[in-house]
């Protein structure tokens, strides 16, 4: 059972980190000078990073707990 906490504690601080990088990130975005179309395009761009990082670092999780993770987020067993 300890594992279990151990994991979830370590998903509750990684979602808090990301969520206050997201909101650093989402602030200073509008502080840098950039036309419409590109300024739309790196806030994208940004979305699509930070949600993946997040989805990667969750399926990196769901790996060391022992669920079965496909494709390139499969984690080995460390020994």
């Amino acid at each position: 059972m300890s594992g279990a906490i151990g994991i979830l504690v370590s998903l509750i601080v990684t979602l808090l980190i990301a969520g206050v990088a997201w909101w650093a990130i989402q602030q200073l975005l509008p502080l840098i000078p950039l036309a419409e179309p590109f300024a739309t395009l790196v806030r994208v761009l940004v979305t699509v990073v930070g949600v993946l990082i997040v989805l990667w670092v969750l399926l990196v999780m769901l790996g060391y707990a022992g669920v079965s993770v496909p494709g390139p987020f499969r984690v080995g067993k460390l020994t």
